[in-house]
Parts: structure tokens; sequence; C-alpha cells
């Protein structure tokens, strides 16, 4: 369970900001908040709202750059979700705030999550070149601390760690470990680390153009568990039939592809959706398959986040999506919010950027579930919540910020648009 992501001087963020799944003291919506060991509580959802380039989008690439810097150094999910040891990777694009004349290149992350009984702290400060600084804290004592390439040890894990001081400038300490430790030592300085970044932190990046769905509509990410596991597959179905898509089941089949690469003939599990035929009193007389790419590119967005939230719900994670609501009708994406609010939600949260203000109400939000994202006339991103400012818990929430009360809003003059240029 994500607790707290920290981001400074990455892309618009030039000042610390903050993101914080802590719960208020607020008694609205209580099947909203996790309570976690028995004294955590958290929340299950975040909604960011704000303005176009505000920097929503940027968030979320910072905690996709957190997850990918390391693994381009040590460790790559396999196809069984596991992660594989592995050499410096690609080189992830550093892009430091860019609208000052601060020569400060280095860019800061920071998180603090919950996994398996343990509270994990774990940031690191670098440049493209290097790692300037680094630190790892579990259950608030620490594990080790880096300044350059010099390294510091809790009483704990002095003897533990004492002896892997040799660390290269561009490398993580973290993938030195993982690639030295023995696998009693990794387990117990790692183990929730690797586990919680392997299995339960997810980020949704992926923008579906129309185009590319209809050309391509593997593109969705199929998971192997939809083909292979009859029960998983009719939880997918049940919620294709709740959203009233006309899709009644997945077929699956075994077909023969010609693989153009290799010139060869390979066996492919191929999905395509039933749709029921009619007659002209509305009779049901037959089934029609469709392919994929058949769909609209709503309902394939819905298919891809079906899947994770499925596994999410019940195995536990963190399903973070820029746009969550594009191309999805608004119903749909209340659906999704509402799954992960629901009180058999026990283990999963969901922090998404979205326009949507039909859902920016108190039926569905408490206040501190609705964070918004403003950037200022220098360029400077920053996130406040709803819960931060004087807001009552029965004020209307989306005429309010449509009026301009929360900030994060675009800022310009009907007067000059209508009179001005169109007119002109």
């Amino acid at each position: 369970m994500l607790v707290m992501f920290k981001v400074k001087n990455y892309t618009s963020f030039k000042n610390e900001s903050i993101l914080d799944m802590r719960a208020t003291a607020y008694v609205q919506h209580p099947t909203h908040v996790i309570r976690v060991n028995g004294k955590h509580d958290l929340l299950k959802t975040t909604a960011l709202y704000g303005a176009n380039a505000s920097g929503k989008s940027n968030l979320i690439s910072a905690m996709f750059f957190f997850e990918q810097y390391i693994f381009s150094q040590f460790i790559n999910k396999n196809e069984n979700g596991d992660f594989e040891s592995n050499e410096i990777g690609m080189k992830m694009k550093l892009e430091p705030f860019g609208l000052s004349n601060d020569t400060n290149n280095a860019s800061e992350f920071d998180i603090i999550f919950l996994h398996n009984d343990n509270q994990i702290q774990y940031g690191f400060e670098c440049t493209a070149k290097e790692v300037l600084n680094e630190w790892l804290f579990i259950n608030d004592k620490k594990v080790f601390e880096r300044t350059g390439t010099e390294l510091s040890f809790g009483t704990k894990y002095q003897k533990m760690l004492g002896a892997y001081k040799k660390l290269p400038a561009e490398r993580l300490y973290v993938a030195v470990l993982e690639y030295f430790l023995d696998d009693e030592a990794k387990k117990a300085v790692l183990g929730d680390f690797i586990a919680f970044f392997s299995r339960e932190y997810n980020v949704f990046t992926e923008i579906l153009f129309e185009s590319t769905v209809k050309g391509l509509a593997g593109i969705i990410g199929l998971s192997k568990k939809l083909v292979g596991n009859t029960a998983y597959r009719k939880k997918v179905e049940h919620y294709l039939r709740l959203i009233d898509v006309g899709i009644k089941r997945l077929d699956v089949q075994t077909e023969t592809i010609f693989d153009e690469h290799t010139g060869k003939k390979r066996d492919e599990k191929v999905v395509r959706t039933v749709h029921d035929i009619y007659d002209e009193a509305g009779n049901i007389v037959g089934e029609k398959l469709f392919d994929l790419r058949q769909e609209s590119t709503g309902t394939l967005r819905f298919l891809a986040y079906i899947q994770n939230i499925i596994e999410m719900i019940s195995n536990g994670g963190v399903f973070i999506v820029d746009e969550m609501s594009a191309r999805l009708h608004p119903l749909l994406t209340k659906l999704i919010v509402d799954i992960f609010c629901s009180s058999q939600n026990k283990k999963a949260q969901l922090i998404f950027t979205t326009h949507d203000i039909s859902l920016l109400n108190n039926n569905q939000f408490r206040r501190d579930e609705v964070v918004f994202v403003d950037k200022n006339e220098r360029g400077e991103s920053s996130l406040y919540a709803l819960s931060d400012l004087k807001v009552r818990e029965d004020a209307t929430f989306n005429k309010d910020y449509l009026q301009g009360k929360y900030g994060a809003i675009p800022i310009f003059n009907y007067d000059d648009i209508i009179g001005g240029e169109l007119n002109g």
C-alpha cells in the first residue's frame, strides 16, 4: 500500500511536491479508507484534477520514471511478474525543471509504502550521469544512507552490508545489493522492496489512440490469465456485460498464425468477443464473433483496465493511471472508482488523473481524495488536496471548482475570445 510519493526538480515540479495517501479524520465515506496493520488509515482512491499542462501527467511520469530507473539498473519483470537480475539497461531520460536560471540538474524521488507489516522508505537524488544521494529505511530504522559513493549503515544492518562498499557513482546501491547479497540477506533487506514493485506498483501510462488500437488491438495487453484461466475470464466477462456494450462473453481459440518476422507458422491463442444475433422480432437467433479491433476504443480501454483491476482487488496493488477517463463514458469511470471504493476492496488503491467533473462531488469522494495540480506563472507545478482548503463537507465540489474557488483551472477571458479573435 502506498503511503506517500515525493518528487522534486523533475519536469514541471521544481519544488518538493508530495502525494499523500494518508486519510484524514473525516467520517464521510468510511469504506473509502483501508486500515493497514491496525494503525495506518490509507485512502483507497485519489483523483487528480487540474488544467491542461498543469502537471498532472508529469506527476504520473515521475512515478513511472522512479520505477523504471530502478528497473533499468537491476530488476526487470519477466513473464511471470517476477524480477530478474540485469546489468544497467536502457538509460532513462531525466528531465529536471527547465524554466529557471538555477543550474541544479539533480532530481529527487522518495516513496513510503507498506508491505508485509513493514513500512519501507526508499529514495534517491540523481543527475543524468550519477546518483548523488540514496537512502533506505525499514520501520523507521536506517538500512543505509549514501552520499556520493560514501555509505553508512544502520546498526542492525552493518554486519550484513558492510562488506559491500564498492559503489560506482552511476549505480543505485540497491542494485549492488540485489546482485551481491545471498538469498537470506537479500530477503531481509530487499524482499519487501522487490515484492512491492514487482507485484503491486502498476503505472498505466499507455494512451490508446484510435488508429493504433484499430490497427493493433493486441496493444491492450491481454494477460495470459485471461486466455488460460476460465474462472478469471468469467470475472472479466461479468464486467463486460455489466457495462452494456453488447459483449456476451469472450471466445478463446488456438489458431495457426504466420509470423512475418520468422517466416514460420506458430500456434497462438486468439481472443474474440461474442455478440448475439437478433431477428426482426428481437429474438436471439445466433451468435457472431468479433475481432478485438472491431470493438470501440473505449471498450478496449476498459478491457485493458479491468484485467488489472480484478487482479489488484484480489491480491493488492496500486493502480496509477494517467487520463483514466479518456474514451470512457463517465459512468464507466465511476464504475471503476466505485470498485476501488467498495467495502469488498481491502488491499488496492487507485490514483488517476482526470478532467471528468461529473465525479467531483461529495457523494463520490471525501475531501482528502481530491487533489489539485496547479501551475504558477513561472511554470512550476504544485499539489494540494481539497482537504487543505477550508471547504465544507456539503460543498458542491464541481460547481465551485469551475467557478475557480479551488484554483487549478484554465484562466482566460471569454469576452476577449468572443469579441476579439473570432470576430476579428
